[in-house]
């Protein structure tokens, strides 16, 4: 069974079906058989008649010069449709409707009889057309037949004008009743379509209030939900809080149980609570004896620390061979011999042996020249293949005696290009490995000043860096307009009844770890005085000195300590050339090399003096041995690192360094005291 339709739809749908009538061409019934006959046909009718008027005479040109009316049969047809093409685009689809409704119904009109004409005496006999037929032809000298013929012919054509008159008044009239039908329909139409409007209006805000009611359905399913589960989760809440209740309960009647099991308990606890007093007193005696214990402990541990520093010696000297740089030739084998420690290989060796060939016996006596070995005796050598933990490795325990409170002086002793500054600061690129004395030493430093910080140790630190070139003391820290110049900086004491020695116009900087320290380092780095000389590329022309005064407090034992570390980087020594011709760049290098020959053999005489425990030390002879005079003396340790190169070439300046170490190494210092207060 089809769904019912609106009515609304129904009379659009049956608007629509009849909206393609208009496009049909209108066929409108039309009284005779010639009515239906168009243009064409009709002027076949007259074909015969215009040939017959081309065979007449002068006379017959004449008669049919005059205008003819237009075939009477096209008139009312062509008329009609123009009318109702007029009428439809006029009115639109409603009055195509109504008009092709009209034309549909109309009944065809009769045809009025056409009377035959009379034929008078004395005309041709040519009989004129009977249905519609073309009558025979008359000949071309029958003139007045041919006009007879025509005068019927026209009377004719009145008669059919007229009808089609009548035709033409009655398709009017039609044609008013279809615009008046078209017209009503237009206004039915119009009151449709706000009908339409209207239900579809209505149509939207029932489907946007069926939304709404949806949405809120939702919304009310949802919480309906929502209050369920919550429900649910209160009776089951419920039900476990009286389960808790009940082991409450039970439990409140063990706690009473128990309660009265305490109260008989607690006198008995008292009493012991008393005895538990005593023995707290008792732990808080022993814990206070106990630190007294490791107070001692570590008195005791400083003080076996420096005796063993001690029994190395308070000067010792450790010599360090570089290896052979790329780019540099291979020693010949047996040049530099290290013989094994006095345990064996497996000790590291303390000796050191140099083979070198006497030129002048050999030219002398026409043989080969002999070898001359030179056996020299250390603390510690260190061959070409050791690394710089392992360098630091032998001088931790001499940077904790700094700690203590005892003054240390490391010195890095030889000539140009033989490796002091690599040991003593390292390669600038930043790998752990290649970090020299200096960076390590002060991350050992605050590493055991965080540790002994547990004790009840309290560290502070101030870093300095100058360098001495010649004989002019220069502040590396300095920045500014004072960077790199000379001759403001002094050496004096710090106070008028002070041992301590301080430069004036010199940066004192406070640190706190290693870092600072780097940074540091790398601007001193920066500012250090360098040149070119014939056996380095970039050598330095200048003893650089770090100094970091260790200051250490312990409050709650009125302790004090304090002592510098000082790490020192030693020019160059160079013998001098006196047969090279001098320019003015070498007459600088000239007077950069006397400055630093004078002050290391200052360096050598204050040694020697204290050695030999002289009245007078020559610490003024320079600014060197001037500057470091309260770490060289008294109660200093002092360690000297001579560097040497593994190049035969040379082996007379290795020979020198090597002569110099020996001295300081046969030299032995007093016992020290720590720096307490």
């Amino acid at each position: 069974m089809e769904p019912q339709r609106p009515p609304l739809l129904e009379v659009k749908g049956n608007i629509e079906l009849k909206t393609p009538l208009i496009k049909a061409p209108s066929r409108l019934p039309l009284p005779g058989s010639r009515l239906k006959r168009g243009p064409d046909q009709m002027e076949d009718a007259l074909e015969p008649e215009k040939k017959r008027t081309r065979g007449l005479g002068a006379a017959a040109k004449i008669a049919t010069s005059r205008p003819r009316a237009p075939p009477p049969t096209t008139v009312p047809q062509t008329q009609g449709q123009t009318t109702a093409q007029k009428v439809s685009r006029k009115t639109g689809p409603r009055c195509s409707i109504a008009t092709a409704t009209v034309l549909k119904n109309q009944k065809p009109v009769p045809a009025v009889p056409v009377q035959k004409p009379v034929q008078k005496p004395g005309t041709s006999t040519v009989p004129p057309m009977v249905g519609g037929k073309k009558p025979g032809k008359r000949p071309a000298w029958d003139l007045k037949g041919q006009l007879c013929d025509l005068t019927a012919e026209l009377k004719r054509y009145r008669e059919r004008t007229q009808t089609l008159n009548l035709e033409n008044q009655q398709l009017q009239d039609q044609l008013r009743d279809a615009q008046q039908q078209a017209k009503t329909l237009g206004i039915e139409r119009g009151t449709l379509e706000e009908e339409l409007t209207r239900v579809r209006a209505q149509a939207e805000q029932g489907q946007h209030e069926l939304k709404n009611l949806s949405a809120h359905v939702l919304e009310l399913e949802e919480r309906l939900g929502t209050q369920e589960g919550l429900v649910q989760k209160l009776q089951k809440e419920q039900l476990e809080l009286q389960e808790e209740r009940r082991g409450l309960t039970s439990r409140l009647e063990k706690q009473e149980k128990r309660l009265q099991a305490s109260e008989a308990a607690l006198l008995s606890s008292q009493a012991k609570v008393e005895s538990l007093q005593q023995e707290t007193a008792a732990q808080a005696s022993l814990l206070t004896e106990r630190e007294e214990r490791l107070h001692g402990l570590e008195m005791e541990r400083r003080r076996l620390h420096n005796q063993l520093q001690e029994l190395k010696g308070n000067i010792r000297v450790f010599c360090r061979v570089r290896p052979v740089l790329p780019g540099e030739p291979t020693p010949p084998p047996g040049l530099l011999l290290f013989p094994p420690g006095p345990g064996g290989p497996s000790d590291p060796p303390t000796h050191l042996s140099l083979s070198r060939s006497d030129e002048r016996r050999g030219t002398l006596s026409g043989a080969p020249p002999p070898t001359t070995r030179h056996d020299f005796s250390f603390d510690r050598v260190f061959p070409p293949g050791s690394k710089q933990d392992e360098v630091f490795e032998e001088i931790a325990m001499l940077v904790q005696s700094a700690l203590d409170g005892f003054p240390v002086c490391i010195f890095a002793y030889g000539q140009t290009g033989s490796g002091k500054t690599f040991t003593m600061e390292g390669e600038p690129g930043g790998d752990p490995q290649l970090e020299g004395l200096i960076p390590r030493a002060m991350r050992h430093i605050f590493s055991v000043a965080q540790e002994l910080s547990g004790q009840g140790w309290n560290y502070s630190f101030v870093a300095s860096y100058v360098e001495i070139y010649n004989e002019t003391v220069r502040d590396l820290l300095a920045t500014g307009p004072r960077k790199g110049q000379g001759g403001d900086c002094e050496i004096h004491r710090a106070g008028p009844g002070s041992k301590e020695l301080t430069v004036t116009n010199a940066r004192y900087v406070p640190v706190t770890c290693e870092k600072e320290v780097e940074a540091l380092l790398h601007l001193a780095r920066q500012n250090r005085a360098v040149a070119r000389t014939i056996h380095n590329e970039r050598s330095s022309r200048s003893h650089s000195v770090f100094q970091l005064q260790i200051s250490g407090e312990h409050s709650s034992r009125g302790l004090q300590c304090g002592a510098p570390l000082s790490l020192v980087d030693l020019a160059g020594s160079e013998r001098l050339d006196p047969s090279l011709a001098l320019g003015p760049g070498e007459r600088e290098r000239l007077r950069e090399t006397q400055a630093i020959n004078s002050s290391l053999s200052t360096l050598g005489l204050v040694i020697m003096a204290l050695s030999n425990k002289e009245s007078h030390v020559p610490y003024r002879n320079s600014k060197l041995t001037y500057l470091l005079q309260n770490s060289l003396g008294g109660s200093a340790k002092m360690l000297m690192f001579v560097n040497i190169s593994p190049l035969e070439e040379n082996i007379s300046e290795s020979l020198n360094s090597l002569r110099f170490a020996s001295k300081v190494n046969q030299c032995v210092i007093g016992t020290a005291q720590a720096n307490k207060k």
